[in-house]
């Protein structure tokens, strides 16, 4: 009988192994997502993307794009009165299934005319092809300022068909945009790095590469254009009741049921490589998927994505009024917010904005310091917290921008800790969130959510007070 039991345990085991490293996949290395925002301080910030493609020779090369924020530089101004940084980049190419590797290192001179007085997310970038051999490869990117001596790296995949074999092949998708005319003179479409791109971007183009040097019949490929469901609200305060699993919020995003934008089928005559590309006017702000399918004369199909999010202009910055006021629920009653919201003006928008601000704290120069000290914790929760919606309005971003980053993080299976005390049993100041579902590649985000409690009320009230009374510059938590 303990035997019989054991034995079934066993088996249970295996199956439940199987399950967690075959079935469900942290992620779809089919499906590119781009770099997502990491900042570090007084560390350059860096976005990159490496695609792997054949040239109209056949020559196989990587496509890499490295963009360094300007305002994560440091600068000193030369004898002309321009503004300098210097920076090294340093590129290394290892192949994954093979012996080939390359480092190339360049040095740059950046000029701009960030001054810190601003955020600014204007970036330089670089663009290199480099020549390698067919392969799958791993490239990472290091970026040195020269002046801080500190450096940061990323790091992603390349894969690139052989061109003698007869396979059918589809290249990694490659997103790019393109400025209006009026913005920029001679508009070309540049690559987009990161997972979100910028509202203000007049079109898109999807660039991918389809290699069949054995063809006998057509080839079809079918491309779509999709668009998923997803929550866009602010968190609710934290002494709310939790959400509904039967909710949007709850769940995050829809991925069951797309809406479809677009579906082409475009047919190849011809062997060889062709390089296909699709361009859409801008799409409203929420989260797509542009996806290519085909299937080999084997019946075998071949899959690529590209997911995105569309989100405001000048994303992860609050610039304008109605991004500076957005954020401005976690201070504000919900329906004081509501009004100010509804403010069309963005004059009166912005004079509604200041008001706020000295009508609780009184003193300029203080109202100065809690402003910037605000409005730089919502840009840092944009840039880690980002998901299918803005950073800050996830529950992890409302308790970063008001409380400050945690002192102690505890992470387990689906369950996250944030510990704003050396007492972690203190209720008081352990926030914990769960997410409803593991990251996989059918939901490749990680939305964790607070586990809210009616006790939450007097210490989140209270650290709004800090806030609104601009003690929250000598006093945190």
């Amino acid at each position: 009988m303990n035997l019989t039991i054991k034995k079934y345990s066993l088996l249970f085991f295996l199956i439940f192994a199987m399950y967690m490293t075959g079935c469900v996949r942290s992620s779809n290395p089919d499906v590119e997502r781009g770099s997502t925002f990491r900042f570090q301080d007084g560390y350059p910030e860096i976005r990159m993307s490496s695609i792997g493609i054949l040239s109209e020779d056949d020559e196989p090369l990587i496509d890499i794009t490295t963009d360094i924020v300007l305002g994560s530089l440091i600068y000193s101004t030369n004898d002309e009165g321009i503004r300098t940084a210097n920076v090294s980049i340093e590129i290394r190419i290892l192949q994954q299934n093979g012996d080939f590797n390359k480092t190339l290192r360049n040095d740059f001179v950046v000029e701009s005319e960030y001054d810190g007085s601003y955020q600014s997310q204007d970036v330089f970038s670089n663009r290199q092809r480099i020549e390698v051999v067919p392969g799958q490869f791993e490239v990472t990117i290091t970026v040195l300022d020269q002046s801080s001596g500190k450096a940061s790296s990323r790091t992603s995949e390349a894969d690139i068909p052989d061109p003698q074999n007869p396979e059918i092949n589809l290249t990694t998708i490659r997103l790019m945009g393109k400025h209006s005319p009026e913005e920029v003179e001679n508009p070309q479409f540049f690559p987009i790095t990161t997972y979100t791109a910028s509202s203000g971007l007049d079109s898109l183009q999807f660039m991918f590469q389809v290699t069949n040097n054995n063809m006998e019949d057509p080839l079809t490929i079918q491309s779509r254009l999709l668009k998923y469901e997803a929550d866009t609200t602010a968190a609710r305060p934290m002494n709310f009741n939790n959400y509904s699993p039967s909710t949007l919020p709850y769940e995050g995003i829809d991925m069951r049921d797309p809406e479809e934008i677009d579906f082409t089928t475009r047919r190849l005559d011809q062997p060889g490589s062709v390089l296909i590309e699709f361009k859409y006017e801008q799409l409203g702000r929420g989260t797509y998927r542009f996806e290519v399918e085909t299937t080999k004369e084997s019946g075998e199909e071949i899959y690529k994505a590209r997911d995105f999010s569309i989100k405001s202009e000048n994303y992860p910055t609050l610039q304008n009024p109605k991004e500076l006021a957005a954020p401005l629920i976690y201070l504000m009653d919900r329906k004081d917010h509501e009004e100010m919201m509804e403010i069309e003006n963005p004059d009166s928008l912005k004079e509604a904005i200041d008001r706020f601000w000295l009508s609780n704290i009184g003193n300029m120069n203080k109202a100065k310091s809690v402003i910037s000290l605000y409005y730089e914790r919502v840009e840092q929760a944009n840039k880690q917290f980002t998901n299918f919606k803005e950073g800050w309005k996830t529950d992890l971003g409302m308790v970063y921008i008001l409380f400050g980053p945690p002192w102690y993080v505890d992470r387990y299976l689906n369950t996250m800790v944030w510990s704003y005390s050396y007492d972690r049993t203190d209720p008081r100041y352990n926030y914990t969130f769960e997410r409803p579902q593991m990251r996989n590649e059918y939901f490749p985000f990680d939305n964790y959510l607070l586990q809210r409690n009616q006790g939450y009320f007097n210490i989140q009230y209270r650290q709004i007070q800090l806030w609104l009374s601009g003690n929250i510059l000598t006093t945190r938590i």
